[in-house]
């Protein structure tokens, strides 16, 4: 297994994982959230799908976006499986990216989100982006336990 194979388990075991959560979330409480600034439940996976194509394209640009139109914008929030759903075709893209980097790529080709306060290699953006999605999913856990939601198990 190479590095880019490993990277695509990584995203595919983040995704598997997050899917449990989210798909495990009472339709009565996808709009919860645990206090006024804070994105509701479907919010969070909104972000999480949402972002996930914005950093497909700032990796196909080598960098941040002056312009992001997203297609999830105008979109209305209803349920995880519609989200999951509308996803499915940026994520596939997305994926089918990452295969078609090499080895060398992940270390030659950099990512400059200055703006952001960094530069870095093709192979740590990547899994930066997996991490984010990590985080997120975490955070669903912790507001599954705020809200008294019973828990998935993702540690399987």
């Amino acid at each position: 297994m190479n590095s880019i194979d490993l990277i695509i388990l990584n995203f595919n075991e983040v995704r598997r994982r997050s899917v449990k959560v989210w798909t495990s979330i009472p339709e009565e409480k996808l709009h919860w959230k645990p206090d006024g600034e804070a994105l509701s439940c479907l919010e969070m996976i909104r972000h999480v799908l949402e972002s996930e194509h914005y950093y497909h394209l700032a990796i196909k640009n080598k960098g941040s976006l002056s312009i992001f139109d997203s297609p999830f914008e105008n979109l209305p929030l209803t349920s995880v499986n519609a989200e999951l759903e509308f996803a499915e075709p940026y994520r596939n893209q997305f994926m089918d990216t990452i295969k078609s980097f090499s080895e060398e790529d992940l270390i030659n080709i950099k990512i400059d989100r200055s703006e952001s306060g960094y530069i870095r290699e093709l192979g740590d953006m990547l899994l930066r982006v997996a991490y984010h999605e990590s985080v997120h999913t975490g955070q669903l856990l912790d507001y599954l336990r705020t809200a008294d939601i019973p828990r998935v198990r993702i540690w399987d």
